[in-house]
């Protein structure tokens, strides 16, 4: 029993064998919906290669001394900006973006890696030295951290990739401390920008709201003109803004909001996989038995409509199933964040869970059609080396954080 406590103690079975239920459901998946089909064989083979390879990764990374994160923090970030550059100078084009690193027979998307970069440096910056998150030059440091990659990441244009280093960003500024009326500030002309996508009059109500709470706060007439004048400024750019989209972009979030509108084009994923996950009923069709899926009504499955084969062969049930395991990940993410004695490791394993969660909240809501089709994979589940080898890296950080828990490093 001693034995097991200890192993227990710094390696946590609770954490790593929900990330293996699901990396082994994804396998299925993925085996249904290319097994049959004519360009997709060998993809099977492929991803469990990945597998093996990310599972070893994943415990080199466990390993590691904990002051290696704090020590790569500068070059991982560097690093990333490069990569992101030279991928727009000299990228492959895939869904009408340039997003992929060629070298012979092996890719990968630098916007994956770069994640790694970004959190390691901006919990780097945070702790560094005293922050005061609250002043307004501080909080434009942070941003430009977060944000850098964002501009170079929707020059490609990869606009999905893009929302989670936004998410990414404002999460790990608000565990750093800020005000709940800074946090106001930075997220406010966001909010107001997505308003203005509903039209005028939901952004005209969006403007209303941002009134009411400028004068909760009772701040003085300057910083609320300031704050108010932001938020006008982000919806008449928002329209400027959606005109550089590329055509099939704009297709996306014109079908999300009326997926009805363009059937036969942007909104048919969306509509056939709420079909195939409904079709699924409680306990599913079955093991390679879904018609949705064997009969590929939606192009390339296993990648970001992986969940709808889940939902229409193992139904309700393994729906269900995938939303827990992913709970628990998140929630012993959150768990150790909030426990860990070194402040940097907090705010690691916060821009972790926000990397997380924003890809399962977006991706099961494109699937379930709450969310735009914007073209992010479901952690562990969907096909993809690069995701899979940076989902299992992020894991490690956080299993190698949770062993060192207890040091105020």
């Amino acid at each position: 029993m001693k034995i097991d406590y200890k192993i227990q103690d710094k390696f946590d079975f609770g954490l790593f064998l929900p990330v293996l239920s699901l990396i082994i459901i994804g396998l299925l998946a993925i085996y249904s919906s290319t097994v049959n089909h004519p360009t997709a064989i060998g993809n099977f083979e492929r991803q469990l290669s990945w597998t093996f390879i990310s599972i070893l990764v994943f415990f080199i990374v466990y390993f590691l001394p904990q002051q290696t994160f704090r020590y790569a923090a500068i070059f991982s970030y560097a690093l990333s900006i490069f990569f992101l550059i030279v991928v727009l100078i000299m990228g492959k084009t895939v869904y009408g973006a340039k997003s992929w690193l060629a070298f012979g027979p092996f890719g990968f998307q630098p916007s994956e890696f770069a994640k790694i970069g970004v959190i390691l440096f901006m919990a780097y910056w945070f702790t560094k030295s005293e922050r005061n998150i609250n002043n307004p030059l501080e909080i434009g440091y942070a941003l430009t951290i977060g944000f850098l990659p964002v501009l170079l990441i929707l020059l490609e244009p990869d606009m999905g990739t893009a929302i989670v280093y936004i998410i990414l960003t404002l999460a790990m500024i608000f565990w750093s401390g800020i005000s709940i009326f800074g946090m106001f500030v930075v997220v406010s002309p966001g909010v107001a920008a997505f308003a203005s996508l509903f039209g005028l009059h939901v952004f005209i109500i969006a403007l209303v709201f941002v009134v009411i709470l400028l004068f909760i706060f009772k701040r003085n007439l300057y910083t609320n003109a300031t704050v108010f004048v932001l938020n006008l400024a982000a919806g008449y750019f928002f329209d400027y803004a959606f005109n550089m989209l590329k055509p099939h972009q704009q297709s996306r979030i014109t079908s999300f909001i009326d997926p009805s509108s363009d059937p036969l084009g942007a909104g048919y994923n969306a509509l056939q996989a709420k079909v195939a996950i409904g079709s699924g009923g409680f306990w599913g069709k079955g093991f390679m038995e879904g018609n949705q899926t064997q009969l590929r009504f939606i192009p390339e499955q296993w990648t970001d409509f992986i969940y709808c084969v889940i939902g229409e062969e193992f139904g309700f049930l393994g729906s269900i199933i995938v939303v827990i395991l992913f709970g628990i990940v998140l929630v012993k993410i959150l768990n150790y964040a909030s426990i860990s004695k070194s402040k940097s490791n907090s705010l690691i394993l916060i821009g972790i869970l926000a990397v997380l969660f924003s890809h399962f909240a977006i991706n099961i809501g494109m699937n379930v059609g709450i969310t735009p089709v914007i073209g992010l994979p479901l952690p562990f589940l969907s096909y993809g080396g690069s995701s899979l080898l940076m989902n299992m890296v992020l894991i490690g950080i956080t299993m190698n954080i949770y062993k060192n828990r207890k040091l105020h490093t």
